[in-house]
């Protein structure tokens, strides 16, 4: 659906060049809802804008259903920008026009007709479940609801793609589920592929099928998002996944020496994540019978990340350390991510 080869953009400042985004590749298929995340500046909102060329890349393909968007004519672009719809932070509604009219200016300005743009209207005012408020004007919505009718009139061309530069960045959490779970019916119901821009970890976690994470105009990692809350390889995905959990206090009361990580001489502390695919049986108990170990939790975590359970155990295992070797490798071989935090016989 849409793929872009070695995408570079540099901005000319008066202090210098800014490589806002660096030879970055990416892959998103059809249906998808695609992720990119990264902290401020680091180059996702250019990135996006790559894509239906609102800024223009100096170098790399930006290919769209089977189409290179940078060889193309004016009219041929323009043409391929109707298949895709934009969302922004700040929704872009004109503040003079009713929701009914805002809705309809993209129609109008592909010359339907007044009953086709009714009908289509009307269509999108159910969609978001604002039929009632279609004479209001932005001013009179809450924010929420503004955003619902930036939707509406993205999707009135029947784009196949909805791109979403921090949909949800200006709204309360409340808000922004009830945004992620239209974006979910639109992307399941429409078969629109979405790609979805954000600093919040905790948005990615709640629909996303595949994550790349940015830093610096690169993207330093990308993954289906399962694997990457199991096992985030880099720092700066780490500390994102950091913030929609509390697994990872371990790690402070380890450094604090806290009394739960002192330890004997015949135990480890291990970290164990695993998904639902890999926990049909008891494991832990399993383990403990056939390797004769020990196994006291210490902390444990079940968070939904796409629709799947990804559980996090942090567990005492108690035993002779070839027995203990042997049941962490069982572990392993039925999917489970394991890590060793703490040796009894390490300060």
């Amino acid at each position: 659906m849409i793929r872009l080869e070695h995408v570079t953009k540099t901005f000319q400042t008066k202090d210098g060049d800014v490589h806002a985004v660096k030879d970055v590749s990416l892959d998103i298929k059809e249906g998808q809802i695609y992720g990119i995340i990264g902290f401020s500046g680091a180059g996702k909102s250019t990135l996006v804008r790559c894509i239906n060329l609102l800024e223009r890349p100096e170098d790399g393909k930006v290919i769209f259903d089977g189409k290179n968007l940078l060889e193309l004519s004016p009219s041929e672009l323009r043409a391929e920008r109707q298949k895709m719809g934009m969302i922004f932070q700040h929704f872009n509604l004109l503040r003079a026009k009713t929701i009914y009219e805002n809705i309809a200016l993209p129609l109008r300005m592909m010359k339907k007709d007044k009953k086709e743009i009714d009908r289509k209207v009307i269509e999108l005012l159910e969609l978001i479940d604002l039929v009632e408020r279609k004479d209001s004007y932005p001013s009179q919505l809450s924010g929420g609801q503004k955003q619902r009718v930036a939707i509406a009139r993205a999707l009135a061309s029947d784009p196949k793609v909805l791109l979403c530069d921090e949909a949800t960045s200006a709204l309360d959490p409340q808000t922004t589920q009830s945004i992620l779970k239209l974006i979910k019916k639109v992307n399941k119901e429409m078969n629109i592929t979405v790609v979805m821009i954000t600093h919040e970890m905790l948005v990615v976690k709640e629909i996303c099928d595949r994550v790349a994470v940015m830093e610096n105009g690169r993207v330093v990692e990308k993954n289906d998002i399962v694997p990457i809350f199991v096992n985030p390889i880099e720092e700066i995905t780490q500390n994102f996944i950091n913030t929609t959990n509390n697994s990872n206090k371990i790690n402070e009361l380890i450094a604090q020496k806290h009394p739960l990580t002192q330890l004997e001489p015949n135990q480890q502390l291990v970290r164990l994540k695993y998904t639902s695919a890999n926990t049909k049986e008891a494991l832990i108990s399993q383990i403990s019978r056939n390797y004769g170990v020990d196994c006291s939790i210490v902390f444990g975590n079940v968070e939904v990340i796409k629709d799947a359970p990804l559980g996090t155990l942090v567990t005492v295992f108690t035993g002779e350390d070839g027995k203990i070797k042997e049941a962490l490798e069982r572990c392993r071989e039925e999917g489970v991510y394991v890590e060793v935090l703490k040796r009894g016989h390490i300060d």
